[in-house]
């Protein structure tokens, strides 16, 4: 069964911040991106009356990281995070001048490849270069936590400071082809879509639809 996911869209850039759940009355939860005030997710976490158990952060760039602090503080779960962006984190690099973000040092480091037991999921880290040079996403029982690798109708930018077109080409075939088309897709900005939607008709995946007729 995949799991019960609540979408926020918090900060200054509406940023997705997720809350998942194994079920809708599960007590736990995991929260994905805590990307604005930690107070708004603490208000959805105790309408659900759910305890978040783990924090998940696809990459390093500042509006997936607002609350990551506060958040953690508050309700003392593991802040998750790869190991080749912890310092975006730990000593923020590249925050707009007008924006606070606080430094939090992450509790568990990771490459891609390994397997997290929260909440009663199990997620597989992966690791998708390209939009961020050591960006990850989450996947658990059909739902695909894509920060912003992959959006609905877009790919995520590759002008920014190491990122990189063809690693994140290479990155979103790798999902492509790990996981079924009726995989959904929680991207890191705007609506849920699904890699078979993505494929069949986001125009920055054209190399993959001509890849799978020749």
């Amino acid at each position: 069964m995949p799991p019960v996911v609540e979408q926020l869209s918090l900060g200054p850039i509406a940023t997705n911040c997720y809350v998942v759940r194994a079920d809708a009355g599960a007590a736990e939860a995991v929260v994905v991106d805590p990307s604005g005030d930690a107070a708004e997710i603490n208000l959805v976490l105790e309408r659900m009356g759910a305890r978040c158990s783990a924090i998940l952060i696809t990459h390093g760039h500042w509006d997936h990281l607002l609350g990551v602090a506060d958040l953690a503080e508050r309700t003392g779960a593991p802040v998750y995070m790869a190991e080749g962006e912890r310092g975006l984190l730990e000593g923020p690099g590249f925050t707009p001048a007008e924006i606070s973000l606080r430094p939090y040092a992450p509790d568990v480091l990771l490459e891609g490849g390994e397997s997290i037991e929260a909440a009663g999921l199990t997620f597989d880290v992966l690791s998708v270069p390209g939009h961020s040079p050591a960006h990850l996403a989450y996947q658990s029982d059909g739902s695909l936590f894509s920060g912003d690798v992959l959006f609905a109708g877009s790919v995520g930018r590759t002008d920014l400071p190491g990122a990189d077109w063809d690693t994140l080409a290479d990155s979103i075939r790798s999902l492509v082809e790990a996981y079924p088309p009726e995989t959904i897709v929680y991207s890191g900005h705007g609506p849920v879509t699904t890699l078979g939607v993505e494929l069949e008709r986001n125009p920055f995946l054209a190399h993959l639809r001509a890849d799978r007729h020749a």
